[in-house]
């Protein structure tokens, strides 16, 4: 497996390197995002790292452009910068990253977010979980997408159309945080009315459904909502 570090701080890029290397992920080095580009041009990644705030282009510019880019439809990434705010978070997570991280950031942190991100590009996740498995089974949660079915230690649940899409997308990638537009623009289709004010109304519900299992959904604060990983 192999990354691109997207940093214009050599010193920061070498420390994110060595840690990379320390989890078994080889890595190239880019300073601006026209080298960025150059480089996804002429290789093949499976990872990304990248900075928000870059000489030329912006990070979010650079994952934009990985988004878009076919032959890049699994690969994962990955933001590691200074801008702490929501609206940053929120703006990078829509643009397609998978996470972020915020300067200055733990190594342990660092570390096991990348692996995290290393098993999802190595499961081939799918840029629409809805449709990328035909069930789940995390944390006593387990999901039957083509039978439309939710069961709680083994006893099913009757969940709404809107709630079991909801499920679908967050259970199909534990630990991954969804802002509340991109499960939006994931769950939406026929019979679907979610908008980005209604989805914690449908969450709270879902919740409740889920009974001693409403815990595995998990708010992330002014960003979104993700299924807990496994403990």
């Amino acid at each position: 497996m192999k990354a691109l570090i997207v940093e214009d701080e050599q010193s920061i890029a070498k420390l994110i390197g060595v840690n990379l290397k320390a989890i078994g992920i080889d890595y190239d080095m880019a300073n601006t995002g026209n080298d960025a580009i150059n480089a996804i041009e002429n290789n093949q990644y499976d990872l990304f790292v990248l900075d928000r705030m870059l000489p030329d282009l912006s990070g979010v510019q650079i994952c934009q452009y990985i988004r878009n880019t076919k032959k890049l439809k699994s690969v994962g990434i990955l933001f590691v910068t200074a801008l702490t705010s929501s609206e940053s978070i929120i703006e990078g997570l829509d643009a397609g990253a998978d996470d972020y991280i915020t300067k200055p950031f733990d190594i342990g942190i660092l570390k096991a977010r990348v692996s995290s991100l290393k098993r999802r590009v190595e499961g081939h996740r799918d840029s629409s979980p809805i449709n990328n498995k035909n069930s789940y089974n995390h944390m006593g949660i387990k999901v039957d997408v083509d039978g439309v079915k939710t069961l709680i230690d083994d006893k099913e649940i009757k969940l709404t159309v809107s709630e079991f899409k909801i499920l679908c997308v967050l259970i199909s990638s534990p630990g991954k945080v969804f802002t509340r537009k991109q499960i939006v623009d994931l769950i939406k289709g026929e019979n679907i009315y979610v908008t980005d004010r209604t989805v914690d109304t449908h969450v709270f519900a879902l919740r409740k459904k889920l009974g001693s299992k409403s815990k595995v959904v998990e708010t992330v604060r002014g960003i979104g909502y993700r299924v807990k990983s496994e403990e």
